[in-house]
C-alpha cells in the first residue's frame, strides 16, 4: 500500500512536475521573444494608446508601452495621432531604468524607404521623387529619403533654367545606393533615352518619304530648326521654312513649339530625315506670271539692299529685284541707300518677269513721269533760265535746272572772247547764273547751255572795226617763234608772223619784243570764221618809205634831163612793187 501510494505520489508530483515545466519553457520563450523583438532597429506594428503633450504611447504588444516623441506626428503644425490608429515604428533603445520603450515613427518609415530601394533596384524598377533643391553639380531629390540626381541624369539635353526643376515630381532610376553612408544616385535620363528610344522605333516604322507629321521644335541654329518627331530628329533647313526670306528660324519659332512638317527625304541606315515646312503651300512662282505681267504696277516692301540694286518683297515667296539704273530718270545712283531703305514701301512697274528663273525686273523710275519728256517743251531752244552752279568740272559747269535735271555749260561756251584754262577761275560753286538754252537730246539726256550766247559775238563786228589796210595799236600778249601775238580789244587778239615784223628776213622775234609793250602793225587780213585777224609791222613801215618817196618824187623840179626822167621811172616802179 505505501508503495502504492508512494508511487502514486510520486506520479503527480512529476505530473506537477512537468506542468511547471512546460509553463516555465513558454514564459522563457515569451522572455526571450521579448527581447528579440526589442532588438535595436527592428520594425514593429503598434497601436496608439493614448496622446499627450510631450508623447504617444504605443502598444507594440510587450509589457511596457513604447514612446514616439509627438513631434514626429506633427504636419504643418498640427498632431495627426488618434487613439487607436496602427503604426509602424521602429525600437530604439530600451531604457531599464524606467522600463520604457523608446520607438520612432520616422526611422520606421525611412526603414521602410531602403528597404524599398533596396527592391526597387534589384528589380531595376523606377522610384518616384519630388526635386526639392538645387545643388552643387545637381539636384537634390526627396523619395523618402534625400537622393541625389546629377545635372547630366536630369534630361537628354542641357537644361538652360534649372530652377524650372525644382518642386516638380518626376520618376527615376536608381543607379546605386549606400544604406551605412545614406547614398543614393538617381537618374531621370536613363527613363527619357528608354522612352525616345521605344518611339524612335515606332517613328521609323510609320514615317516614309511625303508624309506630313507632326513635331516639336526641339534646337534652332543659323542653317535651319531641329524637329523632334518622336525619338527621330529631323532638320527643317532654312531655305525650307518658307517660300519667303528667312534671316533666322528664331524669328518664327522658338524651342518647344508643335508644328507640322513634310517628310523630304528620309535615310534610314543613317537615320536622316530631311523636313519641309513651304512645302505644305503651293509655290507661289507657280501663278506669279498671271498676277504680275510686265508693265503692272505693284507695290513692295523693301526687303534687303546690296550695291546693284534694292529687293522688293511682292508677297510671301516671290522678291523683285529694282537696279540702281531703274531708280531714277534723272540722278545717277551710286548705291540704292540713297534712295530707298529696309522696310519703306515702294512702288514700281514690273519690267520682265521670268518664273523658271525665279526672277522678277522691277522698274521704279518708270512709276513716275521722265521729266526729259516734258523738258524740251518747258525749256525751248533759245530760252535764257537761271539756275545754281551745282558742280564745277574741267570742261565746264553743272546748273541745276528742274529737280534731278542738270545742264552744262561747256568751258567753250562761256566766254566768246576769254581763254579760259579753268571754269574756278571765274565762277565757283554755288553762284547763281543765267544762260540760254542751246540743246535737248532726251536720247542721251544732255541739257546743254550757253553764257556766252547772252552777248553778241564781237568777232561779228570784228571786219567792220579793223578793216584791212587799217593801222592799230596794241598790247603784246605773247611772243613766240612763228610770231607775236597783239591784242586790240579784250577778247580780240592779231598775229604778227614772223614774215611780217621785218623788210629783213630775221629767224625769231624772241627777244626783240616783250609782253606788255605797246606795238603798232596794219591790218592785212580778217578770217572772223576762224577768229583770226593778220597784222603786219613790216607793211606799215614799207607804207612810211612808200610816203617819203612820194614826197621826194612830187618836190623834184621839171626833169632836164633823160637821167632824171630814168630816175622818176624807177622809183615809180618800186612804189608800185611794194604796194602790190
Amino acid at each position: 500500500m505505501d508503495n502504492f501510494l508512494d508511487n502514486e505520489s510520486t506520479e503527480e508530483e512529476v505530473e506537477k512536475d512537468s506542468v511547471t515545466g512546460e509553463s516555465m519553457a513558454e514564459l522563457m520563450d515569451l522572455y526571450e521573444e521579448s527581447f528579440k523583438r526589442f532588438a535595436e532597429g527592428e520594425v514593429v506594428n503598434g497601436k496608439i494608446i493614448s496622446v499627450d503633450k510631450d508623447h504617444v504611447l504605443v502598444d507594440i504588444g510587450y509589457k511596457s508601452e513604447g514612446q514616439i516623441r509627438i513631434r514626429e506626428f506633427e504636419v504643418d503644425g498640427e498632431v495627426t495621432a488618434k487613439v487607436g490608429d496602427t503604426v509602424e515604428v521602429m525600437v530604439e533603445w530600451w531604457d531599464d531604468e524606467n522600463e520604457v520603450v523608446v520607438l520612432s515613427k520616422e526611422k520606421a518609415e525611412k526603414v521602410k524607404v531602403w528597404d524599398d530601394i533596396k527592391k526597387r533596384h534589384e528589380a531595376d524598377e523606377t522610384i518616384a521623387g519630388t526635386i526639392t533643391n538645387r545643388v552643387k553639380g545637381g539636384f537634390s531629390v526627396d523619395i523618402g529619403v534625400q537622393a541625389f540626381l546629377p545635372g547630366s541624369q536630369a534630361d537628354l539635353r542641357p537644361i538652360r533654367n534649372l530652377d524650372e526643376m525644382v518642386g516638380k515630381e518626376f520618376d527615376f532610376k536608381i543607379l546605386k545606393y549606400n544604406r551605412k553612408r545614406s547614398n543614393i544616385v538617381l537618374s531621370r535620363r536613363v527613363l527619357l533615352e528608354e522612352e525616345r528610344e521605344k518611339k524612335r522605333s515606332e517613328t521609323l516604322a510609320s514615317i516614309h518619304e511625303g508624309k506630313v507629321v507632326p513635331g516639336i521644335v526641339k534646337n534652332l541654329t543659323e542653317y535651319g530648326v531641329f524637329v523632334d518627331l518622336g525619338g527621330v530628329d529631323g532638320l527643317l533647313h532654312i531655305t525650307d521654312i518658307s517660300w519667303g526670306r528667312v534671316k533666322h528660324p528664331s524669328e518664327l519659332f522658338t524651342v518647344g513649339d508643335e508644328i507640322n512638317v513634310k517628310i523630304l527625304s528620309l535615310d534610314l541606315e543613317r537615320e536622316r530625315v530631311s523636313l519641309g515646312m513651304k512645302q505644305l503651300t503651293e509655290d507661289p512662282w507657280a501663278t506669279a506670271i498671271d498676277k504680275y505681267p510686265v508693265g503692272s504696277r505693284i507695290s513692295g516692301k523693301v526687303v534687303s539692299l546690296t550695291d546693284y540694286g534694292a529687293f522688293v518683297e511682292l508677297e510671301e515667296g516671290i522678291e523683285g529685284l529694282i537696279h540702281v539704273s531703274e531708280m531714277s530718270w534723272t540722278r545717277k545712283i551710286r548705291h540704292p541707300s540713297k534712295v530707298v531703305s529696309v522696310g519703306e514701301i515702294v512702288d514700281a512697274i514690273v519690267l520682265d518677269i521670268k518664273p523658271e528663273n525665279r526672277r522678277i525686273s522691277l522698274g521704279m523710275k518708270q512709276a513716275a513721269p521722265n521729266p526729259w519728256d516734258v523738258i524740251s517743251d518747258k525749256y525751248p531752244v533759245g530760252t535764257t533760265i537761271e539756275g545754281k552752279i551745282k558742280n564745277i568740272t574741267d570742261f565746264g559747269l553743272f546748273i541745276g535746272i528742274d529737280e534731278g535735271i542738270d545742264g552744262l555749260v561747256h568751258i567753250s561756251d562761256i566766254s566768246w572772247t576769254k581763254r579760259i584754262k579753268h571754269p574756278s577761275e571765274i565762277y565757283k560753286k554755288g553762284d547763281v547764273i543765267q544762260a540760254i538754252v542751246l540743246e535737248i537730246d532726251k536720247d542721251q539726256e544732255r541739257f546743254s547751255l550757253g553764257v556766252k550766247q547772252l552777248q553778241a559775238d564781237p568777232w561779228d563786228t570784228v571786219a567792220e572795226r579793223y578793216e584791212v589796210g587799217k593801222e592799230i595799236t596794241g598790247t603784246v600778249t605773247n611772243v613766240t617763234d612763228f610770231g607775236v601775238f597783239v591784242e586790240l580789244e579784250e577778247g580780240i587778239e592779231g598775229l604778227v608772223h614772223v614774215s611780217e615784223i621785218s623788210k629783213e628776213k630775221i629767224k625769231t622775234p624772241v627777244g626783240q619784243f616783250e609782253v606788255g609793250q605797246m606795238l603798232t602793225a596794219k591790218v592785212m587780213n580778217i578770217n572772223s570764221e576762224e577768229r583770226r585777224i593778220g597784222l603786219s609791222i613790216k607793211r606799215l613801215d614799207m607804207e612810211d618809205d612808200q610816203e617819203l618817196l612820194t614826197e621826194y618824187v612830187n618836190n623834184m623840179g621839171p626833169v632836164t634831163s633823160s637821167f632824171g626822167e630814168i630816175l622818176r621811172e624807177n622809183l615809180q616802179e618800186k612804189l608800185n612793187n611794194d604796194e602790190q
